[in-house]
């Protein structure tokens, strides 16, 4: 069935902080894509970067989904570069999409560094109403479907077309990538909860709206990193008549369907080293007084760091005008910050 444009007026990407292979992940250019360009004629397909030829066929048949899968790509990529914003591994590469450096091609983690872009998914939150409490969950909802189960498909189709071309990549990568994606999905699902707002006179809630709705993005992304922060080592083995994925420290178990996997560690990203694709943390800000990994002695890898000094202006001595406006002053303060050496 082709989708109608309103299922996915309100879209929300889950970053899937996974162990990536860069061709898996190419359609993330798509949050270069220009303004001007309309994606109202299959023709424009074409223009779109980093798409593999199923994912051209999929524009082409679902043109009106074109939009929001270029928001996608966009939050995306700004998800991970917060996401990450305070580690070693800060996601900077994948602002050069399709064209990734090194830490994003290959399925590789580190135990403090090293995750992968995630899937973007669409999804529709529909509402019902009712009188009074609503309903427990022992009951039914009745008529209120949402379109979480469509989201998933799409968001699939499109995300790990790239893994079902023949000659990409190894048999071991695409494995991982489409089991870490399905991990993201697995978020997804979990992630869905009852959501209401009251109405009736002066607040007294005796009608609620109600609607199934996915978490705020923030709350799936730290889900994942958790995750991600215990991925697995796995290496790709014979069991039965088939190779698979199992741990590589503990092959007496398949992997788990909720854990994220890797099959090559990473470099520690200290140092900067274009060949194993790390930028290293020189000049990198740290804080003096975490013990996170943004501290100055995890992000400068014990090299020490210099201090300087920020002017921050900020508004101040604000003051509430009736009726109704508030004028403020601006205060300008001194901020010590500190850099990696």
């Amino acid at each position: 069935m082709r989708a109608r444009p309103q299922v996915c007026e309100a879209l929300l990407f889950a970053l899937a902080l996974q162990t990536g292979v860069c061709y898996g992940i190419k359609w993330l250019a798509l949050s270069k894509t220009p303004a001007a360009l309309a994606l109202n004629q299959t023709q424009h397909c074409k223009q779109l970067e980093g798409l593999v030829s199923a994912q051209v066929q999929l524009c082409r048949s679902n043109l009106e989904l074109m939009h929001t899968i270029v928001r996608a790509a966009r939050e995306v990529t700004k998800a991970c570069r917060r996401a990450f914003a305070d580690m070693r591994w800060n996601c900077s590469s994948i602002e050069l999409a399709p064209n990734y450096l090194l830490d994003l091609e290959r399925g590789r983690a580190g135990t403090a560094d090293s995750t992968r872009v995630g899937v973007s998914e669409f999804r529709r939150e529909s509402r019902c109403v009712w009188i009074g409490e609503p309903p427990g969950p022992g009951n039914r909802w009745g008529g209120c479907a949402d379109n979480l189960s469509y989201g998933l498909l799409m968001g699939a189709k499109f995300s790990d077309a790239p893994m079902k071309v023949k000659k990409t990549g190894s048999q071991a990568n695409k494995l991982m990538r489409l089991h870490n994606s399905e991990v993201g999905r697995q978020a997804l699902r979990a992630s869905l909860e009852t959501k209401c707002k009251c109405h009736g006179v002066s607040g007294s809630c005796s009608i609620r709206t109600c609607w199934k709705g996915l978490q705020e993005l923030r709350d799936v992304a730290a889900d994942l990193k958790t995750r991600y922060l215990s991925a697995t080592k796995v290496v790709h083995r014979p069991m039965g008549t088939r190779k698979h994925l199992v741990p590589k420290d503990l092959d007496i178990r398949p992997v788990k369907d909720s854990e994220l996997v890797y099959l090559q560690s990473s470099p520690d990203f200290c140092m900067k080293n274009e060949k194993v694709g790390s930028h290293g943390t020189q000049d990198r800000q740290c804080n003096k007084t975490s013990n996170g990994s943004d501290s100055c002695d995890l992000m400068c890898c014990g090299r020490g760091y210099n201090p300087y000094t920020d002017r921050v202006v900020e508004r101040c001595r604000c003051k509430y005008h009736w009726c109704c406006y508030v004028t403020c002053h601006s205060c300008e303060r001194t901020v010590e910050r500190y850099v990696c050496k």
